[in-house]
């Protein structure tokens, strides 16, 4: 990925990289996309762009693990999270999905990760500190609360699921507000020119019904357009 996808990317929201995605592939079809109603710190920022780095959590009971391990554990983690490509993302599972009830995403974890290198984070756990996180260090979550509970680090680098999601180390994720992608590596040379040829195709119904004037008879001969370009 070069700096101009890199900028076009945090620029168009996750519905348009999902649309675009399939105007590459010249079908319908695509679904290495998130289920469900995700949660975000910063709704307004900029789209979340990066390589995954994998994590699994946990924390709704305590460990029976040596504490010995965990710290160990934690500590590795944290290389992890610091190592490989830039930008990167980190991809987190909460294995207690759907009964998440332990942040490992709050104040502290946000600004370290930032600190790291991280463009953001998805996570089908919870975060809180909503105050005080870094407005522009944007965390996709499945819930908000107050406790960290007993989460912990649980595996590092490893396949993961968010949402229905698989996330590879190394995959590159987009993601925002609306949920997250995963892109296909053989979709990313083209992918701007996709997303450019979905804008041009959507203008094609946008733009007259922006116009005032605006009828069915309008519509029809625009929707005819639109479907004859559109994936």
């Amino acid at each position: 990925m070069d700096d101009a996808l890199l900028t076009l990317l945090r620029k168009v929201d996750t519905p348009t990289v999902c649309n675009a995605i399939e105007v590459a592939q010249g079908k319908r079809g695509f679904n290495a996309f998130t289920r469900g109603t995700v949660v975000c710190s910063a709704p307004t920022a900029p789209s979340i762009v990066g390589y995954a780095r994998t994590a699994k959590i946990a924390a709704a009971v305590p460990s029976t693990e040596d504490p010995a391990v965990i710290k160990t554990r934690r500590r590795d983690y944290y290389r992890h999270m610091a190592g490989g490509d830039l930008p990167s993302v980190a991809a987190i599972e909460d294995v207690d999905f759907p009964h998440c009830v332990g942040a490992f995403w709050g104040e502290i974890n946000a600004t370290v990760h930032q600190g790291l290198g991280l463009s953001g984070v998805l996570t089908n756990g919870v975060m809180r500190d909503l105050g005080d996180v870094p407005a522009d260090f944007p965390m996709i979550a499945g819930s908000i609360g107050p406790s960290h509970a007993f989460v912990r680090v649980e595996a590092i680098d490893v396949p993961v699921t968010i949402f229905g999601m698989t996330v590879a180390p190394g995959d590159l994720v987009h993601a925002d507000r609306h949920g997250a992608v995963v892109v296909p590596p053989e979709i990313i040379p083209v992918l701007a020119a996709s997303i450019g040829k979905l804008q041009a195709t959507e203008r094609l119904i946008l733009d007259p019904a922006r116009q005032q004037g605006f009828d069915l008879a309008k519509f029809e001969e625009a929707w005819a357009c639109f479907e004859a370009a559109r994936t």
